[in-house]
């Protein structure tokens, strides 16, 4: 039986604390968590790109093997902060040392995912086994380029504020020569050539939200941005979605509906709950301008005569077609339909019916924001800002569970 404890909060977390590129100059401070968040947006992209000729199975099974395998990739970094990426890829290229580096990592890991289930820990077993191997699958390449792509645009941000160091040509022929072996790939050329592009200028605006910082009036260690909580809430997501036996489908749904929940804000910045909640009608204000600057600002990019598909499945994630995110729905006939938890917990729990969770999406949405709060306060950081949002979120959840096996006031009771 699969469950959610302390630890494993803490460690998705602490991707927040992990500086990028952090013997370089750069203009702020670069984050794991923002940068995994954009690659898994890429590698969503290509994903849906590269599995449009696949049967429903095919699709649902490329789908799963990409959300976990970054996940497992993330987890895997978290492990080896210390290692500069030269040194790692100099590892890796060695089966017998990177087999013994991964036989570390996972023995550190263990505590804290086991605990997730059997089929998880197998599973993050046997993708560093084969990645040991060197064995390529499509997910396997789709998010290699996709995490070429996101660490490129990072680096481009810093290129030229460090001319003078000798490593930056030797970067940029790296990444250019990683990201031209996966051109065979539907959608990499688009991404490589950038705001040129349709696709390109999609990722790249994407990648904008990690200039977005939350809780902008209120002074936290560490600072998070939109971006970065994106991908944490994803990974609550699918982590909760194991827990509650989701079908393959419905936990990569999840994880997707988590990482781009917040897309609106590189519209409408992070408006706070309390604006939202203050003024009678102002959340319906501020949901009906979302919706009109995201087809007029953000689809329109696509254009839905060239990517109709993919504005189509965004548009579901979002949850457009039933007025919000954060309601739960499947789709049937074509068409997204609102259904209660038990009827996806029963009936609808099934790859066929495409379900979405939308009351456990807002329910990761909060502990993620528990989490900022949380930390925030343990390293010293007092206001009332603060004291305010964990007393808010644990009295909301103290009496509140999905199943019998995960209480969520008795998780956020393990914080005390």
């Amino acid at each position: 039986m699969a469950s959610i404890r302390k630890g494993l909060l803490q460690l998705v977390f602490s991707g927040s604390f992990m500086k990028r590129w952090n013997d370089k100059m750069r203009p702020m401070e670069l984050v794991e968590v923002d940068k995994q968040a954009h690659k898994m947006i890429a590698a969503w992209l290509l994903f849906e790109l590269n599995s449009q000729g696949l049967s429903p199975e095919d699709k649902a099974k490329l789908g799963e093997d990409i959300v976990r395998g970054g996940i497992f990739d993330y987890l895997y970094r978290l492990v080896i902060t210390d290692i500069k990426p030269p040194i790692f890829y100099q590892i890796k290229a060695n089966p017998a040392h990177y087999q013994k580096l991964t036989a570390w990592v996972l023995n550190e890991l263990q505590p804290r995912v086991q605990p997730l289930g059997k089929e998880f820990w197998d599973g993050m077993q046997s993708h560093f086994e084969r990645q040991v191997r060197h064995d390529e699958s499509l997910a396997s390449r789709i998010l290699d380029a996709a995490h070429l792509f996101a660490s490129r645009w990072e680096f481009h941000l810093i290129r030229d504020m460090n001319k003078w160091d000798e490593e930056m040509d030797d970067i940029e022929d790296n990444f250019k020569r990683g990201l031209e072996a996966h051109l065979d790939l539907a959608g990499v050329r688009q991404l490589i050539e950038g705001p040129t592009t349709r696709l390109g200028k999609f990722a790249f605006m994407c990648g904008q939200l990690r200039f977005q910082k939350r809780w902008s009036q209120t002074p936290r260690i560490p600072e998070t941005s939109v971006l970065g909580h994106m991908f944490i809430v994803a990974c609550l997501a699918y982590f909760f979605s194991i827990a509650v036996g989701a079908c393959p489908v419905r936990r990569h749904n999840n994880f997707y509906a988590g990482l781009f929940h917040d897309i609106p804000e590189l519209l409408t910045r992070d408006i706070i709950s309390p604006v939202k909640s203050s003024v009678q009608g102002i959340g319906d204000l501020i949901r009906e301008y979302e919706g009109k600057e995201l087809e007029r600002r953000l689809f329109s990019i696509l254009d839905r005569s060239v990517y109709g598909d993919l504005i189509e499945r965004l548009s579901y994630y979002l949850g457009i077609d039933v007025g919000s995110e954060f309601e739960s729905t499947i789709i049937e006939d074509g068409k997204a339909r609102i259904v209660s938890w038990d009827q996806l917990q029963g009936e609808y729990n099934q790859d066929r019916f495409c379900p979405k969770d939308g009351r456990m999406l807002k329910i990761c949405d909060h502990l993620a924001a528990f989490l900022e709060a949380y930390t925030a306060l343990s390293n010293g950081i007092t206001n009332a800002h603060l004291q305010q949002a964990l007393w808010r979120i644990r009295t909301l959840y103290q009496n509140q569970s999905l199943t019998e096996e995960l209480h969520i006031g008795a998780l956020l009771a393990d914080f005390d």
